[in-house]
């Protein structure tokens, strides 16, 4: 059976199962790994922070398995571990270098530009950079939508917040980055 294959309701049990615990969760994480890692390395660009992320959210998942209720799709959960692990990456980098978020903007904007990870052209460069110009939750809805396909109801789930600030907030983020696009 293909990873995807896997549904999520089998692979929770399997995660609750003492027996096939460990076999479960690496079923999980073989299945969101690779799209937890970019959802990440979009909001934090730099290659090794985003593997410790998707390390700290993969943690977070194994230690509360057994709490998630249900309530979502056990992807929308992961993605928001997920995000509050990326968010608060940005928030701590800032706060421990005493860096105001241009500073912040300017270093990812480096670390890019510099990455040896990064194999796209000039275009998508310069689409990156525009993303690193906006505020962090409507990089989060740009990105949600545009690279992960997301649907707004999947989005409201992860972010906490409704389905129209979500489309506004995306059609915002279109316009800046049309513009930066524009002018750069």
């Amino acid at each position: 059976m293909i990873m995807s294959d896997y549904p999520d309701n089998k692979i929770l049990d399997l995660c609750r199962n003492k027996d096939s615990g460990n076999y479960g969760f690496n079923l999980l994480v073989r299945k969101y790994q690779k799209q937890i890692y970019w959802h990440i390395r979009r909001m934090v660009v730099d290659h090794d922070d985003t593997d410790d992320i998707v390390q700290n959210t993969f943690i977070k998942v194994w230690k509360n398995i057994n709490n998630f209720r249900e309530d979502s799709k056990l992807y929308t959960w992961i993605y928001r571990i997920a995000t509050n692990e990326a968010l608060s990456f940005l928030k701590n980098k800032r706060k421990k270098y005493f860096l105001p978020i241009a500073d912040v903007e300017y270093q990812l904007s480096q670390s890019l530009t510099d990455d040896n990870y990064f194999s796209g052209d000039e275009i998508q460069l310069k689409l990156q950079k525009a993303l690193l110009k906006l505020p962090n939750k409507q990089r989060l809805v740009f990105n949600m939508k545009y690279y992960d396909e997301m649907k707004y109801e999947d989005m409201s789930e992860v972010l906490g917040t409704s389905v129209g600030a979500l489309k506004a907030s995306y059609h915002i983020a279109v316009k800046k980055i049309e513009n930066y696009i524009k002018d750069n």
